[in-house]
């Protein structure tokens, strides 16, 4: 991701659901990016009873439980929050593309945006600048999640 976000689009979230799946693995850094995603979510309006949070064991588990949010439309929108750090194989950059690409397959199978808030890091210094310090992940997540959820509402016809 470019340290260039976009400029922040108030969108007001008070008739908004949100799922989000939370993964367990990294948990300081994970609850850091959660934390901070449902700080803006509330910022923006999105009542606390609207936003259902569920666990699973690591990123690799997302996919589907991000599917399993989205399916029967009752959210406007999923959040798939995990950390994957680099080792001594590149396992954490496989993770990373295939949660990225399933997210995208739920997406389009459901018609429900889900924001892919998995942080891919080479360190732990760089999962640590993204989760828990001056680079805010976790609110550009909520943002983009409040946008999309927004237009879907706009042009995806759904009320």
């Amino acid at each position: 991701m470019s340290l260039a976000a976009p400029q922040d689009n108030a969108v007001n979230g008070a008739a908004f659901s949100v799922g989000i799946a939370a993964a367990c693995f990294n948990p300081v850094l994970v609850d850091a990016l959660l934390v901070r995603t449902r700080a803006v979510l509330a910022a923006a309006g999105v009542k606390e009873k609207r936003i259902t949070v569920v666990r699973v064991p690591g990123s690799h588990e997302l996919p589907v439980a991000a599917r399993w949010l989205a399916q029967g439309g009752k959210r406007d929108v999923v959040i798939a929050l995990g950390v994957l750090i680099g080792g001594d194989t590149n396992h954490h950059e496989m993770v990373g593309q295939s949660a990225s690409q399933a997210f995208q397959q739920v997406a389009l199978a459901t018609g429900i945006p889900v924001i892919n808030g998995v942080i891919v890091a080479d360190n732990l210094k760089q999962a640590q600048a993204r989760c828990t310090g001056r680079i805010n992940r976790g609110a550009e997540f909520a943002r983009a999640a409040l946008e999309m959820a927004a237009l879907r509402r706009t042009i995806g016809g759904q009320s």
